[in-house]
């Protein structure tokens, strides 16, 4: 069977990638999007420290979901960071998060809750929704369904899949921030 240049090209590519332990995720993992993972096994979660994702820490702010977003996330501490998050849409916060990494079984865990602009909570008060860790690099930390990428400029890159509950789809939203001085 005659293969033209293009498949020849994704051959290679795709055998390179395999072979040198890129590009696919392995079994524990799988993609929800192009930028976030799924972890498959919980019980496969990757070694890690709260001090693997130092880096996130700082006060941030861009645009997304049609207003302005706002993170700031404290340094470590007590094996924690703690993060805030805000949408301001024609100049009213729209909702709020609250945010928590925490060390948990030798891994992390991302937590959240989400509130009105009244501060009323969307989840039961004993429910947060969680992002176990997927994967990290010493600039990005995957967890599931979440993934926090630091660029080489200073900005701080997040992707969310977010559930469309008319089409029980997800979608993937990108928040672009820059550090506020």
């Amino acid at each position: 069977m005659r293969r033209n240049g293009l498949t020849i090209l994704v051959t290679i590519t795709v055998t390179i990638l395999v072979f040198a332990g890129l590009g696919w995720p392995s079994q524990a993992q799988t993609r929800s999007s192009p930028h976030t993972l799924k972890l498959e096994k919980p019980d496969s979660m990757p070694a890690a420290t709260i001090q693997d994702v130092s880096w996130i820490a700082g006060h941030w702010t861009g645009e997304a979901f049609g207003g302005v977003s706002e993170e700031i996330w404290s340094p470590p501490l007590g094996n924690s960071m703690m993060g805030m998050y805000r949408l301001v849409k024609k100049g009213k916060a729209v909702f709020y998060e609250l945010l928590t990494i925490v060390e948990e079984n030798g891994s992390l865990i991302l937590k959240l809750k989400h509130f009105t602009s009244g501060l009323v909570g969307w989840e039961e008060k004993d429910v947060s929704i969680k992002f176990p860790l997927v994967k990290k690099t010493p600039r990005e930390a995957f967890f599931d369904g979440m993934t926090f990428r630091k660029l080489d400029d200073g900005r701080l890159q997040v992707f969310l899949l977010v559930s469309d509950k008319k089409t029980s789809e997800g979608r993937e939203e990108e928040f672009l921030y820059r550090p506020v001085k």
